[in-house]
């Protein structure tokens, strides 16, 4: 996560918590991980939203800043929700945030057919709303329209 340039620091002692979490036999957050070679390149961290039927939450797609751009974010969201449908997931639910250099983590989100569906004003910080995005995994919608 340090290596995106995008994380704070509180971020990335939570993201080090739930993967600790997970390896610990917790099985509300799920781990993907892209490696080269022995090196992780980026991850995926993903899991049930609970009191729903088939909701997930994307939580982290985290891909080196060396690395972005060739194609590893991208398989990582598809692994994911392969993943998702084949165990009954039927939307993915992805929160980010509004500051500009989140600007190409929304466009990635919304080039694979994520429909923005809600923001909060101010969520994280004066300035920096909170973007919802999500995406229908049982009909390929992306929910367009949903937003009001």
């Amino acid at each position: 996560m340090r290596g995106t340039g995008l994380f704070r620091e509180a971020e990335v002692a939570t993201a080090v918590e739930l993967l600790d979490e997970s390896l610990d036999g917790d099985d509300d957050y799920r781990f993907l991980g892209a490696f080269n070679g022995t090196d992780l390149a980026g991850y995926a961290c993903y899991g049930p939203t609970p009191d729903t039927v088939g909701t997930w939450d994307l939580y982290w797609i985290a891909v080196d800043r060396e690395r972005q751009g060739q194609g590893i974010g991208t398989e990582l969201l598809q692994a994911v929700e392969r993943t998702l449908v084949a165990d009954g997931g039927r939307l993915i639910v992805v929160e980010t945030s509004s500051r500009a250099d989140y600007a190409p983590t929304r466009g990635f989100y919304e080039a694979r057919g994520y429909a923005k569906t809600a923001t909060i004003p101010g969520y994280y910080a004066p300035g920096d709303d909170l973007v919802i995005y999500a995406k229908d995994l049982m009909h390929g919608d992306d929910l367009a329209g949903a937003a009001s």
